[in-house]
C-alpha cells in the first residue's frame, strides 16, 4: 500500500513539473511573439503586425467602440495605416510584460506620437493579448480614450 502511495505522488509531483515547464516555454514563446509584434508596430510595418493575427480576431478597444468587436487581418492593417497617417511618428515603449499562463500576456506599454503641425501625446496603455497556436485571438486593451 506505501508503494503505491508513493508511485501516485510520484507521478503527481512528475505531472506537475512537466505542466510547469510546458506553461514556461509557453510564456516565453509568447513573449517573444509580443516583442516581435511591437517591433512591427513601431518599424509601421503594417502588414506583418496584422499578420500575427488570426485571420478575425477579437478587439476590446475604446477606438473601436463597446465590448468586443471581430475585425479581420485587413481591417487592422488600415486601421493602424490610417492612424500612422495622423501621426507619421507614433512609437510604442514597451515598459513591462506581464506572461501569464499558456495563452495570455498583458503589456503595459508607452505611446506616443505628434499629429503634423500638433501637439504630441504620450498615452499609458495595458493591452491583454490571448495568443493560440502562435497567433494572436484576442486583442482586448485598455486606456484613456482621450
Amino acid at each position: 500500500m506505501i508503494r503505491i502511495l508513493a508511485a501516485v505522488a510520484c507521478a503527481i509531483v512528475l505531472n506537475s513539473c512537466v505542466n510547469q515547464h510546458s506553461v514556461g516555454a509557453s510564456a516565453a514563446i509568447n513573449e517573444k511573439l509580443v516583442k516581435q509584434y511591437f517591433e512591427y508596430f513601431n518599424r509601421h510595418d503594417w502588414e506583418k503586425m496584422a499578420g500575427m493575427y488570426t485571420e478575425v480576431a477579437d478587439f476590446k478597444d475604446p477606438s473601436l467602440g463597446e465590448g468586443v468587436v471581430k475585425q479581420t487581418r485587413q481591417q487592422t492593417k488600415e486601421k493602424y495605416t490610417e492612424l500612422n497617417r495622423i501621426f507619421p511618428d507614433i512609437k510604442d515603449e514597451i515598459l513591462q510584460i506581464y506572461p501569464s499562463g499558456e495563452k495570455h500576456v498583458i503589456v503595459e506599454f508607452m505611446s506616443t506620437g505628434t499629429p503634423s503641425g500638433g501637439k504630441g501625446f504620450v498615452l499609458p496603455i495595458c493591452t491583454v493579448f490571448t495568443i493560440e497556436n502562435g497567433l494572436i485571438t484576442k486583442d482586448f486593451t485598455y486606456y484613456d480614450n482621450f
